[in-house]
């Protein structure tokens, strides 16, 4: 397998966890069935890119929320008032779903702006994401016989 491929993923999965469009799923299901060879390395990759694509949304909260009104700001004023009732409803647990769509985002982007301590943030959200990874890859593994 190529760097390319690698970058490919890791690219796909950091931007479907920030401001772009995109399903890091597809790459990540692609590379899996022409590399099986590869799978810890693919869903190590795919993991850190969503993860740190998270950690942007957190920064964004954290940070820029005066930006909020813009355009690209990733989140919508209702998806993010949601998301913060949640946070501050259920708390640091919570972040084990940042990668639910429609809200996982939102609650990333939350979690900055409420100032959620940054480590416990990216061990939580690392945790959900890596075990989302895990299934998919698992399903894609043995759905298409690549264990045989």
């Amino acid at each position: 397998m190529t760097l390319l491929a690698y970058l490919t993923l890791f690219l796909s999965a950091f931007g479907a966890a920030t401001i772009l469009p995109g399903s890091s799923e597809v790459v990540l299901s692609a590379l899996l069935l022409d590399h099986p060879g590869a799978i810890w390395a693919l869903l190590a990759i795919a993991t850190i890119g969503n993860t740190l694509g998270s950690a942007v949304n957190w920064v964004l909260g954290r940070f820029l929320l005066h930006f909020r009104d813009r355009r690209w700001f990733p989140v919508s004023h209702r998806r993010l008032d949601q998301a913060s009732n949640l946070f501050q409803r259920y708390g640091y647990p919570l972040l084990l779903l940042a990668w639910v769509p429609v809200i996982g985002d939102p609650l990333t982007v939350a979690a900055g702006i409420l100032r959620a301590r940054f480590l416990p943030f990216l061990l939580l959200v690392l945790i959900g994401k890596a075990a989302r990874y895990a299934a998919l890859g698992a399903g894609i593994w043995f759905g298409a016989g690549l264990d045989s």
